[in-house]
């Protein structure tokens, strides 16, 4: 059984673990835990009762915009949907929330993947503690 459950203003244990298994293990990023996460709507994708994916969402200008980042799927699972689940759920949230866009800083390689989901690029490419990356932004 697939639910995803939203987790306000907390980093849950879950969350943390896939973003360690992912980003930090996987990935070799450093700086991957912020104060940003105190301050946002994390998403948690479960399969029969086990953590596999998980992205945050939170927003800067008073809720016309939400950003999404963080988003990581464990290998495991990958290639099944889930990241479009998270995704799509989020983008949903800040519908209701009253948003007009949804933006994000994909990495390049991910690019391919935001694209069928309705992101756009914009702007150049820059990087993130050395892996490039893109702004992507979707009307909703």
């Amino acid at each position: 059984m697939k639910e995803i459950k939203l987790f306000e203003n907390v980093l849950p244990q879950e969350a943390e673990m896939i973003r360690t298994r992912v980003f930090v293990e996987e990935q070799g990023f450093h700086d991957e835990f912020d104060e940003t996460d105190r301050n946002s709507l994390h998403a948690v994708l479960f399969i029969d009762g086990k953590p596999a994916g998980t992205a945050r969402m939170f927003t800067e200008n008073g809720g016309s915009s939400y950003h999404i980042g963080r988003m990581a799927v464990l290998k495991e699972y990958r290639k099944t949907g889930l990241g479009s689940d998270i995704m799509n759920a989020l983008c949903k949230k800040a519908k209701e929330l009253g948003a007009e866009k949804c933006e994000l800083s994909a990495q390049c390689r991910a690019e391919g993947f935001y694209k069928t989901l309705g992101f756009t690029a914009h702007g150049n490419t820059y990087p993130d503690e050395g892996c490039p990356h893109i702004h992507m932004e979707k009307r909703l």
